[in-house]
């Protein structure tokens, strides 16, 4: 029977939170409703009044938390960075599929997908913003540098002997090939084929390799 007791059993109440662990909350209460509304509204429209509210929480708190609309959205950031740390797939393993990182966190926490397209957006919106600001652009270049260095990861991880290129500039062409990808389906809904796809970034990452066993052709060509 649920909640039933036993003669002398003591029965331990949790204790009331800490201040620390109450601003933690706040936090993430914020920055999970600054998600959802940088999403519908895009960075722009989105109001601190507007996320507040949704948070269940008072404009005071969000100032007592971020610094600035700016602050929020670098949070909600690293937030999906580091959500979505290790989703970058070797596609010599299994097929890659343009911009998948976006899609694989919404199915993985419930998110519908025009949720994640909507911050991918708002995203686009922020970086136009913040590259012409002397104080936010050295904050999202070290955002993106992290971004790169898990494509560098992948590079390394299966970095050919003899390859003349470092690990680092093939990785920057993996992202390159990736976000690109992904802001052309962003942009139009346009998705590139899967199996090119798969083969661009297997040309890449072990050229050699790629060439034995897509033939030296695109799998759809091979058919």
């Amino acid at each position: 029977m649920v909640g039933a007791t036993y003669p002398g059993e003591v029965i331990e109440q949790p204790g009331p939170l800490s201040r620390h662990d109450r601003q933690q909350r706040t936090r993430e209460a914020l920055i999970d409703a600054a998600r959802d509304v940088f999403a519908e509204d895009g960075y722009h429209a989105a109001s601190l009044d507007r996320i507040a509210r949704v948070a269940g929480r008072s404009k005071g708190a969000v100032y007592s938390n971020f610094a600035s609309k700016s602050a929020l959205f670098m949070a909600v950031m690293d937030h999906n960075l580091e959500l979505s740390r290790g989703d970058l797939r070797d596609p010599f393993a299994e097929p890659a599929n343009p911009a998948s990182t976006g899609r694989d966190l919404a199915a993985r926490e419930g998110y519908p997908q025009s949720a994640t397209q909507g911050f991918a957006l708002a995203t686009l919106e922020f970086i136009a913003r913040a590259a012409r600001d002397e104080e936010l652009a050295p904050q999202l270049h070290e955002r993106l540098s992290a971004v790169l260095a898990r494509y560098e990861a992948m590079a390394r991880q299966a970095r050919p002997e003899g390859e003349d290129l470092e690990a680092s500039d093939v990785g920057a062409l993996l992202a390159a090939l990736d976000q690109g990808a992904g802001l052309i389906l962003l942009a139009g809904d346009v998705l590139p084929d899967r199996e090119v796809f798969t083969a661009g970034m297997r040309r890449l990452l072990d050229p050699a390799r790629a060439a034995r066993e897509d033939g030296g052709r695109s799998p759809e060509r091979q058919r």
